[in-house]
Parts: C-alpha cells; sequence; structure tokens
C-alpha cells in the first residue's frame, strides 16, 4: 500500500511473547520498530504513537492485551485508522485469535497493515482470507514446533543434569559463595550440636547478610544454601515464629 497523497497518520503496534527477548540487548522491539518504520516511510506515512505488548502472547485476545487497548482507546479519541504490525503473527498468532480481532478492527473503521505483507489484511475476499489462514496456522504450527523442541531439549538437560533454568543457587549468586562459607562455618560446632537454621539466618542477617528486600533469610532459605534438606512443616512453623 503506497500511497502517493496525503500523507496517513498511522499507529505502530509491536508484541514479544517471551519475558526473555524483553529489555536491554535484546532485538525483537528494536527489529519490530525497524520494520515498521521502514515500511510507513516507504508508503508515505508517519507514526504518530507506538503501543508494545511485552512478553504477552500471541494467542491471547488483543482486547486483553495490556498495550493493544491502551491502543484501542487511542484510536477511539482521534482520527488515526491504520495500524501497521511487523508481520501477521506480531497482531496474533493463534488463527482465530487473529481473525476474530481483524474482524473487530474492520468493523472499527480500521486498517491493519503487516508490513512484511503490506496485503495481508486490506483484501477481506475469499482468496486473501483463505491465505492469511493458511499463513496463520502456519505460523500456529511452527510457535507449537519450538515450543515441543525447546521442551525436549529442557528435558534432555534435567536428565544429564538433574537441573535445567529456574533460579541460580545461593553459590552462583554474586557474593554468594561468601554467604554459603559463612553459612558453613556458622552450622558447624565441634563441641556439641549443630547451630539451628533459624540461629544462623539471625546471625547471617546481624552480620549484613539479608535478603534482596532487606529481610532476614528463612531457614528454608539456609538449608538451600547448606545443601541440606528439611521437613517443609518444621520449616513453615520455625518461619511463623520470627518476629
Amino acid at each position: 500500500m503506497i500511497n502517493k497523497g496525503k500523507r496517513v497518520e498511522a499507529i505502530g503496534y509491536m508484541r514479544t511473547s517471551s519475558g526473555a527477548n524483553v529489555g536491554d540487548g535484546k532485538d525483537s522491539e528494536a527489529r519490530q520498530r525497524k520494520a515498521i518504520e521502514d515500511y510507513a516511510k516507504a508508503a508515505g506515512m508517519v507514526i504518530v504513537d507506538w503501543f508494545y505488548d511485552a512478553a504477552v502472547s500471541g494467542a491471547d485476545p488483543i482486547e486483553a492485551r495490556p498495550g493493544f487497548a491502551a491502543l484501542l482507546a487511542r484510536i477511539a479519541g482521534n482520527g488515526v485508522r491504520t495500524i501497521v504490525v511487523e508481520t501477521a503473527n506480531r497482531f496474533a498468532r493463534d488463527l482465530m485469535v487473529q481473525e476474530v480481532g481483524f474482524a473487530m478492527l474492520r468493523d472499527l473503521g480500521v486498517t491493519l497493515i503487516a508490513a512484511d505483507s503490506p496485503s495481508s489484511f486490506l483484501d477481506d475476499g475469499p482468496t486473501s482470507k483463505l491465505i492469511r489462514q493458511i499463513l496463520g496456522a502456519v505460523s500456529e504450527f511452527d510457535k507449537a514446533m519450538t515450543v515441543a523442541k525447546l521442551k525436549g531439549a529442557r528435558d534432555r538437560v534435567r536428565r544429564a543434569r538433574g537441573k535445567c533454568e529456574g533460579r541460580k543457587a545461593y553459590a552462583e549468586r554474586e557474593g554468594g559463595q561468601e554467604l554459603v562459607a559463612l553459612a558453613r562455618q556458622l552450622r558447624g560446632n565441634p563441641n556439641g550440636r549443630p547451630q539451628s537454621l533459624r540461629k544462623i539466618a539471625a546471625e547471617l542477617a546481624h552480620r549484613g547478610y539479608v535478603t534482596p528486600i532487606g529481610r532476614p533469610y528463612s531457614a528454608s532459605a539456609v538449608a538451600s544454601m547448606l545443601g541440606e534438606r528439611i521437613d517443609e512443616t518444621a520449616a513453615k512453623h520455625s518461619n511463623s515464629r520470627r518476629p
């Protein structure tokens, strides 16, 4: 869609599914923004606003997404009636969500454009609708295959190493080796019974070793530092007695 007449105002919409692809050093948002800007420039459009749903699934209904809900509120109050996305699956990966969302925007008089395939949403005829549905189904299948492959890889790592992903062990965190060494030192008691986990937590706090929010470590956290297993019921009971 190349506009050779009056410049058209549009809104750019971006979405990233995984939280792992959000933030500094990640290219998802920057890549989408560039694709939308490049298309807008070539088509004689100007992007007047941006909306971004970070860590939001493409299977979520468009009106249930915070970013897209704000976008809908934005277009309700002005004359902008064009939305540009990088690809059709940035709008929605799930085929049903894609079609329902497209129909909703069409009823609002809003034009939806995919930068990589500008005609995807512009023609609502049988052929274009079939092509759009096929592309949506392929994208949905590709996403499912990727999820299955990642799960298989994680399962293999768990079988080989016993652990995959999740929170780092205390010794692997910044300053963690010193913390673990001190906890072990406090645990040992050559003259008698080992120091209790609760007392170790209190002593760690006294020496300035506390959680990121400034609270003493729990008995179960100290046990984790020491690589010990404790009864969960007993740990909860012990924690409930803490001041």
